[in-house]
Parts: structure tokens; C-alpha cells; sequence
């Protein structure tokens, strides 16, 4: 009974929390990235079906549903429309359609057309002024910098005052999708119980993010930051649930995905610590998406009978 639409549509419900903490967090302004993000790759995806490629059109299947919502949670409330829409055309257009569309693509859409809008438009990227929400005027952001930003820009002093209560309910900066681990941690549950995704990757991720860091906060809690915030902060909950899962860009064994989880894990640190960037899990699922032909390769179930 399982179909493609079927598992986008549990997707889709997966992410609904988060989707609900942003829109009432960010308001208005929210709801605009969302819509135009979504519309535009529905839309994209049924003009390149029909009139490009000349296949019966995709878009049933909601797989550009999820990519749409997933770029917008990786994007600032703040986005002007048509970034918006050049991440669109970049995540459909470049990184999915390019190569056949859905189950033959290499890179993750969602994250094609957010690191390329990161390069592209820094400054619209890292603007995460706070604003108007629909349940309040939201809280103060970190000297308008996300938490891994300000540890980039002023070390374990910027964040001192810091609780992690706040970031574990109600995130302080950041992109949309960032804004609640509890959120979506709800969707992560959701999709283990219908059986959606396995916990290899997501935990795999996780547990090597907080073994890689509280490697470095024991040596030196002073310059380093400790395994709970680097798991609360950014987008690494997003990327490690949401994200790192895609069937057609993760390996297909459970070793495989492991391993996979591993390499992201250890990368995303390595750049969060020592690279140009406070945050590194786009960079770092965009990369180990490269090696999962050789994952692949190396980690398979034996052939039937042999």
C-alpha cells in the first residue's frame, strides 16, 4: 500500500509542527516564504514535466511539495520573495529535474537551492532580525546574530547568558525550521512510528555530533562549545531528520547509513569549529550526498543466492 505520494504526505505531516511554531513565531512574513517557496516548485515542476522534458507531470506524487517546504524552512522569515523564488528554480529546476527528477537525483534539492541562495545573497541569508510573530513580538535575538553565529564572532562569552530551555522550545535566531528541537522531534516520532525512515541516520548524526564535541568542550570548555548546544542549535536537527533521510540521496543499507551519518556529523563540526561558517550541516549532507554511490558500493545485502 505504500506509495511515493503516500510517504511525502507523512512527510509533509511531519513537518507540520515545525511549520506551526514558524508561522506563529514569524507571522506573516512566514507564511509568504512558505507560499512562495511551495507554489514555485509545484509550479516549476509541472512546467519542466510538461514542456521541457515531455513526461506525464510529477507533481502529484507532493515530492516538490516537500521540497518546497523544507527550502523554506531552511530559509530566514525575512527573504524577499524572489530569493525565494531563485531558490526554487535552483532546487527543482537545477538539482532535481536536471537529473531526471524524483529517484534520480544526486543532491538533496532543498539544501541545492539553500546553500546556493547562501552564496549567492549572504546578506539576505544571514539576516535574522525577529519579525512580528502571531503570538507576541517574539523574543530578542542574539545582537541579531543565531547562537552558533554569535560563538563565531565572539566566542563562549556571547552566549553565556544563554538557557537552553529556549532553544530546546523556542529557538533564539536562525533560519524558520530552527526555531523548536521539540517540534521536531514530534515529526521525527511520527515518522519512526509510520515507519517512513529508520533512526540509523538521524541517531548516527547526533551521537557523532555530541561525541566530536564534547571531545573538545572537556579539553577546552572555554573556547569550545558543549555537545547539548551544538545539538539544539542550527540546522542540524532539521538536516539530520528531515534532510539526511531523502531515500533517493542516503545509502540503502543500514551500514551504509551509518556511516553516512558519521561523515556528516564529523564534518558539520569540523566546520562549526574551525571553517568560515557558524554552521555547516547543508555543506556537509551536500558532500557525504557525493559519496553515497561509493557507500553503496562498499555497503550491500548479498545478491539472492550467492
Amino acid at each position: 500500500k505504500t506509495s511515493t505520494k503516500s510517504l511525502m504526505r507523512d512527510v509533509v505531516i511531519a513537518m507540520m509542527p515545525a511549520v506551526i511554531v514558524s508561522v506563529l513565531c514569524y507571522g506573516w512574513s512566514e507564511l509568504l516564504v512558505l507560499g512562495v517557496s511551495v507554489a514555485s516548485c509545484v509550479l516549476l515542476e509541472y512546467l519542466i514535466t510538461k514542456y521541457m522534458l515531455n513526461k506525464p507531470c510529477t507533481v502529484g506524487d507532493m515530492s516538490a511539495v516537500v521540497t518546497g517546504i523544507l527550502l523554506a524552512l531552511n530559509l530566514p522569515a525575512s527573504t524577499p520573495w524572489w530569493v525565494v523564488f531563485i531558490g526554487a528554480v535552483v532546487a527543482i529546476g537545477v538539482a532535481k529535474m536536471t537529473f531526471g527528477g524524483l529517484g534520480q537525483n544526486l543532491f538533496n534539492p532543498a539544501i541545492v537551492g539553500r546553500v546556493f541562495l547562501l552564496i549567492s545573497f549572504p546578506t539576505y541569508m544571514t539576516d535574522w532580525t525577529r519579525p512580528q510573530g502571531f503570538i507576541g513580538g517574539g523574543i530578542d535575538a542574539l545582537s541579531g546574530a543565531t547562537p552558533l553565529g554569535a560563538v563565531k564572532e565572539g566566542g563562549i562569552a556571547a552566549i553565556e547568558s544563554l538557557d537552553y530551555s529556549d532553544m530546546l522550545f523556542y529557538n533564539i535566531g536562525g533560519s524558520a525550521g530552527e526555531l523548536s528541537a521539540i517540534a521536531l522531534l514530534i515529526g521525527f516520532a511520527y515518522l519512526l512510528i509510520r515507519r517512513v525512515i529508520k533512526p540509523y541516520i538521524t541517531c548516527s548524526i547526533i551521537a557523532t555530533v555530541a561525541v566530536f564535541s564534547g571531545i573538545f568542550w572537556a579539553i577546552n570548555p572555554a573556547e569550545y562549545t558543549d555537545p547539548v548546544f551544538n545539538i539544539l542549535t542550527g540546522g542540524l536537527l532539521l538536516g539530520a531528520i528531515f534532510m539526511a533521510t531523502d531515500y533517493v540521496t542516503s545509502p540503502m543499507s543500514n551500514v551504509g547509513g551509518i556511516i553516512f551519518g558519521v561523515g556528516i556529523g564529523i564534518i558539520t563540526m569540523l566546520i562549526r569549529y574551525f571553517g568560515a561558517y557558524p554552521e555547516g550541516m547543508s555543506f556537509a549532507i551536500l558532500i557525504m550526498n557525493s559519496v553515497v554511490p561509493l557507500i553503496n558500493k562498499w555497503c550491500h545485502a548479498k545478491k539472492y543466492g550467492r
